[in-house]
C-alpha cells in the first residue's frame, strides 16, 4: 500500500491504482498528486505486473482538483504568475504520468471524471466507463483551464474547441462516440468489466506492450505533443493568476455558502 489517499494491490498480472478521498469524490490535493506519482512507478516497477488499472473510490473517478478551500493556508502565491507556472507544471507531471510510465495503464470511470479527472483519464492507453459517467473540463466558467490541453490530441480540434471553450459535459455515450473512452459498460458491470478488460491486455507480451506504448509514446513526442503540452502551461500561468469578474465572485460564494453553492450559481447561468 502507498499513502492512503492513493492505494495499490495487485491481482493476479494487474495492478490497480485507486485514488482513495472518496469523500471529496477523490478531488485532488497535493498529497493525492505526490503519491500518485509514487505508486504509478511503484506499480510500473513490479515485475510480476503487466498491466495497470487507475480508478476511483466511491461514486466518481475524479472531479478535478480540489478548489473547496479546505486546505488553509497562505493563498497569497495565487497572484504571482510565476508560482502558478511552476504549480501547473508539477499538476501536468502528475497528469501526464499514465503516459510516462512503461506498462499500459487503463482508466475505470464511474461517475465524474472532470477537470483535471478527464485529463488524467485522457492520459490513460486505454479508458472503460460506465453507462452513467460524466466527462467534461468546466474551468473556463470559473476563468481557469485545465494545465494539460490534451483534448485536441484525442477527440480533435472542433469538439474539443467547443467542450473548452463552453466548459459543458458530456455523457458516456457521447464520449465513446468522440473517442475518449474505449468502452461503456452498465455501471454495476463497471468493476468486472475492467478487470476482464484488463485481464485480457495481460496476456499480451509485456516486451510488445511496452515495446509499442514506447514506439505510440515516441511519435507523439517527435510531433511535438510534450512541447505543446508544456507551452500551453506557459502561457495559461499569467491567466490563473489574473483577478476577473467571475473568477472573484465565484471565490466570494464559495467562501460565504460553500463550493456547492459557488458551482450552483455558475452553472445555473449555463442552463439551456
Amino acid at each position: 500500500m502507498s499513502n492512503d489517499c492513493v492505494l495499490l494491490e495487485r491481482q493476479g498480472p494487474v495492478s490497480y491504482v485507486t485514488l482513495n478521498r472518496p469523500d471529496k469524490l477523490n478531488a485532488i490535493n497535493d498529497a493525492l498528486r505526490v503519491a500518485f506519482v509514487e505508486t504509478m512507478d511503484k506499480a510500473d516497477a513490479d515485475p510480476e505486473s503487466r498491466v495497470v488499472v487507475v480508478r476511483g473510490a466511491g461514486r466518481a473517478f475524479c472531479p478535478g482538483y480540489d478548489i473547496s478551500g479546505e486546505d488553509g493556508g497562505d493563498d497569497s502565491w495565487k497572484s504571482d504568475p510565476y508560482v502558478w507556472r511552476e504549480y501547473l507544471h508539477r499538476c501536468l507531471t502528475f497528469e501526464m504520468k499514465p503516459l510516462e510510465i512503461a506498462k499500459p495503464v487503463i482508466a475505470s470511470v464511474k461517475g465524474y471524471a472532470v477537470g483535471g479527472g478527464c485529463e488524467l483519464a485522457m492520459f490513460c492507453d486505454l479508458t472503460i466507463c460506465g453507462e452513467s459517467a460524466k466527462f467534461g473540463e468546466p474551468e473556463i466558467r470559473f476563468s481557469d483551464a485545465g494545465p494539460a490541453m490534451i483534448m485536441p490530441f484525442v477527440v480533435g480540434h472542433k469538439r474539443a474547441r467547443e467542450m473548452l471553450y463552453f466548459g459543458d459535459l458530456i455523457d458516456a455515450q457521447t464520449a465513446l462516440e468522440c473517442g475518449m473512452v474505449n468502452r461503456v459498460v452498465p455501471d454495476d458491470n463497471l468493476e468486472e468489466a475492467t478487470a476482464k478488460y484488463a485481464e485480457r491486455l495481460a496476456l499480451i507480451d509485456p516486451e510488445a506492450l511496452t515495446g509499442t506504448k514506447l514506439a505510440l509514446r515516441r511519435g507523439l513526442e517527435a510531433g511535438g505533443f510534450v512541447t505543446a503540452l508544456r507551452n500551453g502551461v506557459d502561457v495559461l500561468a499569467p491567466m490563473y493568476a489574473a483577478t476577473t469578474e467571475s473568477g472573484t465572485a465565484f471565490e466570494e460564494i464559495t467562501k460565504k455558502d460553500g463550493l456547492g453553492a459557488a458551482l450552483k450559481w455558475r452553472h445555473g447561468q449555463f442552463k439551456e
